[in-house]
């Protein structure tokens, strides 16, 4: 059968113009989709992959807001030069982990990383300054022995008020440390406030090679004693430390030496298993060293678990305010179970403990996981530990101290020379 050919006509016009129709609606919606996808990126945050906790809940965050700023800044920003993607992905991130406003825990680029693990390796350029936080405010924990620091003249307890000028408010540590640092040779301006004013002080950055341990002995009425300055609780610290007491158990084992001295001023901290691994040496089999709390996790007790070889030589232990984290754990385990007395001057207060994690592309994340307690059940965060006896030094003017007038350190000496 035929059909009108007029019919035919209308259903060719009518099909033509639905697949106009059809054609049309597809290209507007995929051209909407194209332009409009950031606006639309309304997602449920919730990372699958970890463990978190049961009671944490999903949030429902609108990234239209995120992506329009973005858009506005590469839009309207007047230098052009300036605008750079990857950057402002790494800003985003350290925006992120800002929020959570504990300055230990903090997000690092690629090199800021390989920066960062260099330091516990021991070898950097920059001044040789262990910096911190303290009342919000980037200060100097202590100058490393020998370092340009010390040798211009920067002192433990300063505050950096500005790095080249500007001003270090409400900046991160890690900031202050990556503007501070630099090519060795190059010049960096500090400038510092004490209690006797404002005080700028220029420096010329060097590469810092910092040893885990410096063995020494000192002499006090006719006996030696031996003096071990433990500088930080890095990568090489445990190998350096085994090397230093072998040889102080030996004299002493031989009666050439007469006790011990451990100096952790100005020592910033480092890896706590450093910490344990260094208590252990002088504390029976099982004493609790550190006790680690959290709120993601069983709590976690860390004891020793090894024979020490230092158990028995009479010793004390030399406390500063530049002596922080692993070193007052440390010092307040020998304190708490009566190994050792605490000499010198109340440290700085960092109960904190922070994972370092290794993220994509080199990334780094340093996050606060636990606080930690000495055995007492103590939290020292932000109020130190104080020295069961006082004692404090003077530099001269030229900021140098020798072991003669060491009040401390002669202080100690005295002190374990009571020991029976």
């Amino acid at each position: 059968m035929k059909l009108p050919s007029k019919k035919i006509t209308d259903i060719l016009l009518y099909l033509s113009i639905g697949i106009f129709l059809f054609g049309s609606g597809y290209k507007l919606a995929e051209w909407q989709i194209k332009n409009s996808a950031r606006d639309k990126l309304t997602y449920t945050v919730f990372n699958a992959k970890n463990n978190l906790p049961k009671d944490t809940k999903a949030e429902n965050i609108d990234f239209a807001l995120f992506w329009d700023t973005w858009e506005k800044v590469e839009e309207k920003y007047i230098d052009r030069g300036k605008i750079d993607p990857q950057k402002m992905f790494y800003g985003s991130i350290k925006g992120l982990v800002a929020s959570v406003e504990d300055p230990y825990t903090f997000f690092l680029t690629p090199e800021e990383n390989e920066q960062s693990k260099a330091d516990l390796g021991g070898k950097f350029e920059g001044i040789g300054a262990q910096l911190g936080l303290k009342e919000n405010r980037i200060v100097v924990i202590a100058p490393l022995k020998d370092s340009p620091a010390e040798q211009a003249g920067l002192l433990a307890g300063d505050f950096i008020l500005k790095v080249d000028g500007a001003s270090t408010e409400k900046w991160t540590l890690f900031q202050a440390v990556s503007k501070i640092r630099g090519p060795e040779n190059s010049k960096v301006m500090l400038t510092v406030t004490r209690k006797n004013g404002d005080k700028d002080i220029s420096i010329v950055r060097k590469e810092i090679k910092v040893p885990s341990i410096e063995l020494s002995y000192e002499k006090i009425n006719g006996s030696t004693v031996a003096h071990i300055k433990l500088n930080q609780f890095g990568e090489t610290t445990n190998s350096e430390w085994d090397t230093a007491a072998a040889e102080v158990s030996m004299k002493f084992e031989k009666k050439d030496i007469a006790g011990l001295i451990l100096d952790v001023r100005g020592n910033p901290g480092g890896y706590l298993e450093s910490a344990v691994y260094i208590a252990s040496e002088f504390l029976p089999n099982g004493k609790t060293i550190v006790k680690q709390e959290t709120t993601n996790s069983n709590d976690r007790v860390y004891t020793v678990r090894r024979d020490g070889i230092l158990l028995d030589i009479p010793m004390n232990v030399l406390i500063n305010q530049g002596s922080a984290s692993a070193s007052e754990i440390l010092a307040g385990a020998l304190r708490d179970h009566k190994r050792a007395t605490l000499i010198g001057q109340k440290s700085f207060g960092k109960g904190s403990v922070q994972e370092a994690l290794d993220l994509q592309d080199g990334a780094g994340l340093h996050v606060t996981i636990a606080k930690w307690l000495l055995p007492n059940g103590e939290w020292i965060n932000g109020k130190g530990i104080e020295p069961e006896i006082a004692a404090e030094n003077t530099p001269d003017e030229d900021n140098t101290l020798t072991d003669d007038k060491d009040a401390q350190l002669q202080t100690a000496l005295e002190q374990v020379m009571k020991i029976k």
